[in-house]
């Protein structure tokens, strides 16, 4: 039995914000203000290092809000945010910083760091939806969307993967080391982010990880520039993109 707790509440221009808790794991809700109806959900995945209310998540989040009528969830990761960090969390920030500072390559640690965040969020994500979808404003047959770039694809790929209720999903800029297997099982709509002068991950490993999608439908957005720039516009296009495949609730353009 998932237990989903609602810890504090805000509202302001038209959006609710709900801290919550699922099993303990700390999440937020963004809902319209004046939602009765049910409408689609849009979880998210935030990227390594940051937190649930990041300002990327949030930004976000206002826009699936505003421009579609959706409900936009993110839970903070293992480590991350509300939740302390373990002994394993430290050694692995620790490698990758020592790697950074010599100038190795920083690949190798956060895949493997990734994946073993993966294996302990995945479930808590499945959990997570299925207490959000006990709520009325949400229920169970809506559609469910995901979008997560960077840790949140780490997350994500295995999420969608193990996930039949979701049916469309953003992801980007990350390596296919580990994630192409599970990337070959998703059939759904998908679009993806890579940067053609990504420091980090190279384009053929970038074009490796979207080639392995066995979606009939998959948009592939490449941009110049290097990992840390994918162009605020892309967020504009995830949210038509999830319009599209989401959209029985849409009430106006992003």
């Amino acid at each position: 039995m998932n237990t989903l707790h609602f810890t504090a509440e805000a509202t302001s221009n038209g959006i609710a914000e709900r801290d919550f808790t699922v099993n303990g794991i700390p999440g937020v809700l963004w809902s319209p203000e004046s939602s009765t109806d049910c409408a689609p959900l849009v979880l998210m995945g935030h990227g390594g290092g940051n937190h649930k209310k990041h300002p990327a998540m949030a930004g976000r989040a206002r826009l699936l809000v505003n421009g579609c009528g959706f409900h936009v969830a993110v839970i903070d990761a293992p480590g991350h945010g509300d939740r302390p960090r373990t002994a394993h969390d430290e050694a692995e920030i620790a490698a990758l910083f020592a790697a950074r500072a010599a100038g190795e390559p920083e690949g190798p640690i956060v895949v493997r760091y990734n994946d073993h965040l993966a294996e302990l969020a995945v479930p808590e994500y499945l959990a997570t939806l299925d207490a959000l979808q006990e709520l009325p404003e949400i229920g169970t047959d809506g559609p469910v969307g995901f979008w997560g770039i960077n840790m949140g694809t780490a997350i994500g790929i295995p999420f969608v993967a193990a996930e039949p209720r979701v049916t469309a999903a953003v992801f980007g800029q990350h390596w296919p080391h580990v994630l192409a297997d599970k990337a070959k099982q998703i059939t759904i709509p998908i679009e993806y982010d890579m940067q053609w002068d990504d420091e980090h991950i190279s384009r053929e490993e970038g074009l490796a990880l979207f080639d392995a999608f066995a979606s009939k439908e998959k948009s592939l957005h490449v941009n110049s520039g290097k990992h840390k720039e994918l162009p605020r516009f892309e967020a504009d296009s995830a949210v038509r993109f999830f319009a599209r495949h989401l959209g029985s609730a849409v009430t106006s353009p992003a």
